[in-house]
Protein backbone atom coordinates (compact mmCIF):
# COMPACT_ATOMS: atom_id res chain seq x y z
CA UNK A 1 0.00 0.00 0.00
CA UNK A 2 1.58 3.29 -1.04
CA UNK A 3 1.62 6.50 1.12
CA UNK A 4 -0.60 9.32 0.28
CA UNK A 5 1.37 11.80 -1.89
CA UNK A 6 1.45 15.53 -1.97
CA UNK A 7 -1.63 17.43 -3.14
CA UNK A 8 -0.03 18.31 -6.82
CA UNK A 9 0.63 14.43 -7.08
CA UNK A 10 -3.19 13.28 -6.22
CA UNK A 11 -4.33 16.12 -8.91
CA UNK A 12 -1.75 14.36 -11.48
CA UNK A 13 -3.63 10.94 -10.56
CA UNK A 14 -7.03 12.05 -10.43
CA UNK A 15 -6.61 13.77 -13.66
CA UNK A 16 -5.80 10.68 -16.24
CA UNK A 17 -8.36 8.16 -16.15
CA UNK A 18 -5.94 5.87 -16.42
CA UNK A 19 -5.91 5.39 -13.09
CA UNK A 20 -8.65 3.19 -12.13
CA UNK A 21 -10.89 4.14 -8.88
CA UNK A 22 -10.65 0.29 -8.31
CA UNK A 23 -11.83 0.10 -4.76
CA UNK A 24 -14.28 1.68 -1.77
CA UNK A 25 -12.86 0.98 2.24
CA UNK A 26 -15.87 1.84 4.16
CA UNK A 27 -13.63 1.80 7.21
CA UNK A 28 -10.96 4.14 6.35
CA UNK A 29 -13.31 6.16 3.90
CA UNK A 30 -10.25 5.83 1.19
CA UNK A 31 -10.43 4.94 -2.47
CA UNK A 32 -7.58 2.52 -3.88
CA UNK A 33 -6.61 4.14 -6.88
CA UNK A 34 -4.72 1.86 -9.27
CA UNK A 35 -2.93 2.28 -12.73
CA UNK A 36 -3.99 0.36 -15.65
CA UNK A 37 -3.64 1.87 -19.08
CA UNK A 38 -6.07 1.86 -21.68
CA UNK A 39 -4.59 -0.95 -23.84
CA UNK A 40 -4.62 -2.79 -20.74
CA UNK A 41 -8.28 -3.10 -20.27
CA UNK A 42 -8.60 -4.74 -23.71
CA UNK A 43 -6.57 -7.33 -22.16
CA UNK A 44 -9.23 -7.94 -19.26
CA UNK A 45 -12.39 -9.43 -19.28
CA UNK A 46 -13.38 -7.31 -16.03
CA UNK A 47 -12.02 -4.91 -13.58
CA UNK A 48 -11.61 -7.36 -11.01
CA UNK A 49 -8.54 -8.24 -8.55
CA UNK A 50 -8.61 -11.65 -9.84
CA UNK A 51 -7.72 -10.39 -13.26
CA UNK A 52 -5.50 -7.11 -12.36
CA UNK A 53 -3.59 -9.32 -10.69
CA UNK A 54 -1.37 -9.24 -7.13
CA UNK A 55 0.66 -6.63 -7.34
CA UNK A 56 -1.58 -3.65 -7.53
CA UNK A 57 0.05 -1.42 -4.91
CA UNK A 58 -3.15 0.67 -4.85
CA UNK A 59 -2.84 4.26 -4.26
CA UNK A 60 -5.14 5.12 -0.96
CA UNK A 61 -6.83 8.52 -0.78
CA UNK A 62 -8.88 9.91 1.29
CA UNK A 63 -12.18 10.19 -0.29
CA UNK A 64 -12.61 13.51 0.24
CA UNK A 65 -9.37 13.98 -1.60
CA UNK A 66 -9.79 11.89 -4.58
CA UNK A 67 -12.78 13.90 -5.20
CA UNK A 68 -11.44 17.59 -4.83
CA UNK A 69 -8.77 16.79 -7.42
CA UNK A 70 -11.07 14.95 -9.71
CA UNK A 71 -12.02 16.59 -12.78
CA UNK A 72 -14.97 17.42 -14.61
CA UNK A 73 -16.80 14.13 -15.71
CA UNK A 74 -17.11 12.67 -19.07
CA UNK A 75 -21.02 11.46 -20.30
CA UNK A 76 -21.80 8.27 -18.27
CA UNK A 77 -23.98 5.46 -19.86
CA UNK A 78 -24.84 2.20 -18.56
CA UNK A 79 -24.88 -2.06 -19.89
CA UNK A 80 -26.81 -3.47 -17.14
CA UNK A 81 -27.49 -6.78 -17.95
CA UNK A 82 -28.50 -10.37 -15.96
CA UNK A 83 -25.13 -12.26 -17.06
CA UNK A 84 -24.30 -15.12 -19.65
CA UNK A 85 -25.71 -12.41 -22.42
CA UNK A 86 -22.26 -11.62 -24.34
CA UNK A 87 -22.45 -7.74 -21.75
CA UNK A 88 -18.41 -7.80 -21.67
CA UNK A 89 -18.17 -8.16 -25.36
CA UNK A 90 -20.38 -5.16 -25.83
CA UNK A 91 -18.79 -3.24 -23.46
CA UNK A 92 -15.29 -3.81 -24.88
CA UNK A 93 -16.64 -3.08 -28.62
CA UNK A 94 -17.13 0.51 -26.79
CA UNK A 95 -13.49 1.45 -26.43
CA UNK A 96 -13.35 3.55 -29.55
CA UNK A 97 -10.45 5.90 -28.89
CA UNK A 98 -11.91 9.35 -29.37
CA UNK A 99 -15.18 8.46 -29.01
CA UNK A 100 -16.17 6.17 -26.11
CA UNK A 101 -14.34 4.11 -23.03
CA UNK A 102 -16.17 0.62 -21.36
CA UNK A 103 -15.72 -0.36 -18.10
CA UNK A 104 -16.06 -3.66 -17.28
CA UNK A 105 -17.31 -4.44 -14.15
CA UNK A 106 -15.49 -1.99 -11.77
CA UNK A 107 -15.30 -3.95 -8.61
CA UNK A 108 -15.51 -0.47 -6.54
CA UNK A 109 -19.42 -0.75 -7.30
CA UNK A 110 -19.71 -4.05 -6.06
CA UNK A 111 -17.97 -2.97 -2.62
CA UNK A 112 -21.01 -0.63 -2.38
CA UNK A 113 -23.28 -3.50 -2.53
CA UNK A 114 -21.13 -5.28 -0.47
CA UNK A 115 -21.35 -2.32 1.94
CA UNK A 116 -25.41 -1.95 2.46
CA UNK A 117 -25.64 -5.40 2.73
CA UNK A 118 -23.13 -5.06 6.32
CA UNK A 119 -25.10 -2.41 7.57
CA UNK A 120 -24.38 0.99 5.92
CA UNK A 121 -27.04 3.93 5.90
CA UNK A 122 -29.05 4.76 3.14
CA UNK A 123 -28.18 8.37 2.74
CA UNK A 124 -24.16 7.37 3.13
CA UNK A 125 -24.33 5.21 0.93
CA UNK A 126 -25.99 7.25 -1.61
CA UNK A 127 -23.42 9.44 -1.23
CA UNK A 128 -20.65 7.37 -2.25
CA UNK A 129 -22.28 5.79 -4.58
CA UNK A 130 -23.09 9.40 -6.93
CA UNK A 131 -18.94 10.10 -6.29
CA UNK A 132 -17.89 6.83 -7.49
CA UNK A 133 -19.84 7.28 -10.38
CA UNK A 134 -18.62 10.88 -11.21
CA UNK A 135 -14.54 8.96 -10.40
CA UNK A 136 -15.66 6.50 -12.92
CA UNK A 137 -16.79 9.23 -15.50
CA UNK A 138 -13.58 10.25 -15.76
CA UNK A 139 -13.01 10.95 -19.69
CA UNK A 140 -9.81 8.66 -21.36
CA UNK A 141 -9.48 11.37 -23.95
CA UNK A 142 -11.35 14.75 -24.63
CA UNK A 143 -15.16 14.46 -25.69
CA UNK A 144 -15.09 10.78 -24.56
CA UNK A 145 -18.13 9.44 -23.09
CA UNK A 146 -17.85 6.39 -20.20
CA UNK A 147 -20.15 3.42 -20.71
CA UNK A 148 -19.95 1.62 -17.47
CA UNK A 149 -20.56 -2.38 -17.24
CA UNK A 150 -21.47 -3.20 -13.99
CA UNK A 151 -21.77 -6.64 -12.51
CA UNK A 152 -24.84 -7.92 -12.74
CA UNK A 153 -24.94 -7.87 -8.36
CA UNK A 154 -25.35 -4.30 -8.66
CA UNK A 155 -28.70 -4.45 -10.21
CA UNK A 156 -30.17 -3.89 -7.60
CA UNK A 157 -28.72 -0.09 -7.21
CA UNK A 158 -29.39 0.69 -10.98
CA UNK A 159 -33.17 3.30 -10.17
CA UNK A 160 -30.30 5.18 -8.16
CA UNK A 161 -27.87 5.13 -10.33
CA UNK A 162 -30.46 6.67 -12.97
CA UNK A 163 -32.09 9.05 -11.12
CA UNK A 164 -28.18 10.67 -9.96
CA UNK A 165 -27.63 10.88 -13.55
CA UNK A 166 -30.74 11.79 -15.44
CA UNK A 167 -29.02 12.28 -18.72
CA UNK A 168 -27.59 9.03 -18.61
CA UNK A 169 -29.04 6.35 -20.79
CA UNK A 170 -29.04 2.87 -20.63
CA UNK A 171 -29.22 -0.57 -22.21
CA UNK A 172 -30.75 -3.39 -20.53
CA UNK A 173 -29.50 -6.60 -22.09
CA UNK A 174 -30.72 -10.13 -21.30
CA UNK A 175 -30.41 -13.69 -22.92
CA UNK A 176 -33.01 -15.41 -23.42
CA UNK A 177 -34.51 -17.93 -20.74
CA UNK A 178 -33.21 -21.19 -22.09
CA UNK A 179 -30.21 -19.53 -23.78
CA UNK A 180 -29.38 -18.50 -19.99
CA UNK A 181 -30.17 -21.83 -18.49
CA UNK A 182 -28.25 -23.48 -20.93
CA UNK A 183 -25.62 -21.72 -20.13
CA UNK A 184 -25.60 -22.49 -16.64
CA UNK A 185 -25.69 -26.01 -17.13
CA UNK A 186 -22.52 -25.82 -19.76
CA UNK A 187 -20.80 -24.11 -16.98
CA UNK A 188 -21.55 -27.42 -14.50
CA UNK A 189 -20.29 -27.09 -10.68
CA UNK A 190 -19.32 -23.25 -10.70
CA UNK A 191 -22.30 -22.36 -12.62
CA UNK A 192 -24.66 -23.94 -10.34
CA UNK A 193 -22.98 -22.57 -7.33
CA UNK A 194 -22.96 -18.76 -8.86
CA UNK A 195 -26.45 -18.92 -9.58
CA UNK A 196 -27.58 -19.98 -5.88
CA UNK A 197 -25.19 -17.25 -4.52
CA UNK A 198 -26.79 -14.66 -6.67
CA UNK A 199 -30.55 -15.97 -5.47
CA UNK A 200 -29.08 -15.40 -2.10
CA UNK A 201 -28.26 -11.84 -3.34
CA UNK A 202 -31.67 -11.20 -4.99
CA UNK A 203 -33.36 -12.57 -1.69
CA UNK A 204 -31.63 -10.10 0.25
CA UNK A 205 -32.66 -7.35 -2.03
CA UNK A 206 -36.22 -8.45 -1.85
CA UNK A 207 -35.93 -8.77 -5.44
CA UNK A 208 -37.69 -12.11 -5.41
CA UNK A 209 -41.55 -12.07 -5.34
CA UNK A 210 -42.78 -15.17 -7.20
CA UNK A 211 -44.93 -16.74 -4.75
CA UNK A 212 -42.15 -19.71 -3.37
CA UNK A 213 -42.28 -20.10 0.19
CA UNK A 214 -38.64 -19.27 1.55
CA UNK A 215 -38.18 -22.79 2.74
CA UNK A 216 -39.16 -24.02 -0.51
CA UNK A 217 -35.87 -22.77 -2.13
CA UNK A 218 -33.70 -25.95 -0.73
CA UNK A 219 -36.01 -28.20 -2.70
CA UNK A 220 -35.34 -26.24 -6.03
CA UNK A 221 -32.74 -28.34 -8.60
CA UNK A 222 -30.11 -25.66 -9.89
CA UNK A 223 -31.39 -24.90 -12.86
CA UNK A 224 -35.01 -23.99 -10.98
CA UNK A 225 -32.73 -21.82 -8.96
CA UNK A 226 -31.00 -20.19 -12.01
CA UNK A 227 -34.59 -19.68 -13.35
CA UNK A 228 -35.81 -17.88 -10.52
CA UNK A 229 -32.54 -15.82 -11.41
CA UNK A 230 -33.81 -14.74 -14.28
CA UNK A 231 -37.14 -14.31 -13.56
CA UNK A 232 -36.33 -11.62 -10.59
CA UNK A 233 -34.11 -9.94 -12.70
CA UNK A 234 -36.79 -9.96 -15.78
CA UNK A 235 -39.46 -8.27 -13.78
CA UNK A 236 -36.44 -6.18 -12.13
CA UNK A 237 -35.88 -4.44 -15.90
CA UNK A 238 -39.69 -4.48 -16.69
CA UNK A 239 -40.21 -2.15 -14.38
CA UNK A 240 -37.16 -0.30 -14.75
CA UNK A 241 -37.92 0.03 -18.45
CA UNK A 242 -41.41 1.07 -17.82
CA UNK A 243 -40.77 3.83 -15.00
CA UNK A 244 -38.00 5.29 -17.38
CA UNK A 245 -39.37 5.01 -20.91
CA UNK A 246 -37.61 4.76 -24.07
CA UNK A 247 -35.85 8.27 -23.93
CA UNK A 248 -33.81 6.75 -21.13
CA UNK A 249 -33.40 3.12 -21.93
CA UNK A 250 -34.08 0.26 -24.55
CA UNK A 251 -33.56 -3.54 -23.98
CA UNK A 252 -31.83 -6.03 -25.99
CA UNK A 253 -31.55 -9.88 -25.88
CA UNK A 254 -28.14 -11.71 -26.69
CA UNK A 255 -29.60 -13.52 -29.04
CA UNK A 256 -30.73 -10.48 -31.51
CA UNK A 257 -26.68 -9.02 -30.35
CA UNK A 258 -25.11 -11.79 -32.20
CA UNK A 259 -27.12 -12.06 -34.93
CA UNK A 260 -26.71 -8.32 -35.73
CA UNK A 261 -23.72 -7.18 -34.08
CA UNK A 262 -23.80 -4.12 -36.62
CA UNK A 263 -27.72 -3.18 -36.03
CA UNK A 264 -26.82 -3.56 -32.08
CA UNK A 265 -23.99 -1.33 -32.23
CA UNK A 266 -26.03 1.89 -34.65
CA UNK A 267 -29.00 1.35 -32.49
CA UNK A 268 -26.68 1.63 -28.57
CA UNK A 269 -24.56 4.75 -30.85
CA UNK A 270 -27.88 6.80 -31.41
CA UNK A 271 -28.96 5.95 -27.60
CA UNK A 272 -25.62 7.40 -25.92
CA UNK A 273 -25.42 9.68 -28.23
CA UNK A 274 -22.13 8.29 -29.65
CA UNK A 275 -20.41 9.59 -32.90
CA UNK A 276 -20.47 6.74 -34.60
CA UNK A 277 -20.87 6.42 -38.31
CA UNK A 278 -21.92 3.62 -40.60
CA UNK A 279 -18.41 2.41 -41.89
CA UNK A 280 -17.30 2.84 -38.14
CA UNK A 281 -20.16 0.32 -36.63
CA UNK A 282 -19.45 -2.51 -39.18
CA UNK A 283 -15.51 -2.02 -38.71
CA UNK A 284 -16.19 -2.98 -35.27
CA UNK A 285 -18.36 -5.60 -36.19
CA UNK A 286 -16.35 -7.10 -38.53
CA UNK A 287 -13.22 -6.99 -35.97
CA UNK A 288 -12.04 -8.58 -33.43
CA UNK A 289 -14.37 -8.17 -31.23
CA UNK A 290 -17.33 -10.19 -32.53
CA UNK A 291 -15.06 -13.32 -32.96
CA UNK A 292 -12.85 -14.11 -29.85
CA UNK A 293 -14.01 -15.19 -26.49
CA UNK A 294 -14.41 -11.92 -24.29
CA UNK A 295 -13.67 -13.67 -21.14
CA UNK A 296 -10.84 -16.06 -22.10
CA UNK A 297 -9.40 -13.78 -25.30
CA UNK A 298 -9.63 -17.33 -27.37
CA UNK A 299 -11.11 -17.11 -31.16
CA UNK A 300 -14.45 -18.03 -31.94
CA UNK A 301 -14.71 -19.79 -35.46
CA UNK A 302 -17.98 -18.73 -38.08
CA UNK A 303 -20.79 -19.60 -36.30
CA UNK A 304 -18.72 -21.55 -32.56
CA UNK A 305 -20.94 -19.44 -30.43
CA UNK A 306 -24.14 -21.10 -31.95
CA UNK A 307 -22.68 -24.29 -32.07
CA UNK A 308 -21.89 -24.92 -28.74
CA UNK A 309 -24.93 -23.25 -27.84
CA UNK A 310 -26.91 -25.52 -29.95
CA UNK A 311 -24.64 -28.57 -27.94
CA UNK A 312 -25.70 -27.45 -24.78
CA UNK A 313 -29.37 -27.66 -24.85
CA UNK A 314 -29.00 -30.54 -26.79
CA UNK A 315 -26.94 -32.52 -23.81
CA UNK A 316 -29.28 -30.74 -21.17
CA UNK A 317 -32.34 -30.72 -23.16
CA UNK A 318 -35.15 -32.68 -21.09
CA UNK A 319 -34.09 -30.69 -17.88
CA UNK A 320 -33.87 -27.71 -19.97
CA UNK A 321 -37.56 -28.05 -21.60
CA UNK A 322 -39.02 -28.69 -18.17
CA UNK A 323 -37.66 -25.66 -16.24
CA UNK A 324 -38.42 -23.57 -19.06
CA UNK A 325 -41.83 -24.58 -18.74
CA UNK A 326 -41.91 -24.53 -15.25
CA UNK A 327 -40.77 -21.26 -15.54
CA UNK A 328 -43.44 -19.87 -17.79
CA UNK A 329 -46.15 -20.75 -15.78
CA UNK A 330 -44.14 -19.29 -12.83
CA UNK A 331 -43.65 -16.31 -14.90
CA UNK A 332 -47.66 -16.60 -15.72
CA UNK A 333 -48.78 -16.76 -12.15
CA UNK A 334 -47.19 -13.55 -10.76
CA UNK A 335 -47.39 -11.62 -14.67
CA UNK A 336 -43.95 -11.52 -15.19
CA UNK A 337 -43.56 -10.77 -18.89
CA UNK A 338 -41.08 -13.14 -21.01
CA UNK A 339 -39.87 -9.91 -23.46
CA UNK A 340 -39.06 -6.70 -22.63
CA UNK A 341 -40.28 -3.41 -23.73
CA UNK A 342 -38.57 -0.73 -25.85
CA UNK A 343 -36.09 -2.93 -27.89
CA UNK A 344 -33.07 -1.56 -29.06
CA UNK A 345 -33.85 0.38 -32.75
CA UNK A 346 -31.23 -1.18 -35.12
Amino acid sequence: MQTVPPSPAIKAVMASAEWLAHRYDPGQDAIHMVPLPRARHADLPFLTDEYLGSDLRPLVLRREDALAQAPAPAPVHFLFHSAYCCSTLLAAAFDIPGVSMGLKEPVILNDIVGWRHRGAKGPEAALVLDQTLRLLARPFGPGEAVVVKPSNVVNPLIPAMMAMRPDARALLLHAPLEDYLASIARKGMWGRLWVRDLLQKLLREGMVDLGIAPADYLGLTDLQVAAVGWLAQQAQFHRIAEQLGSRQIATLDSERLIADPAGSLAGLARLFGLPLDRTAVETIANGPIFTRDAKTGGDFAQGQRAEEARRGKTLHAEELEKVAAWAAVLAGNVGIPMALPHPLAA
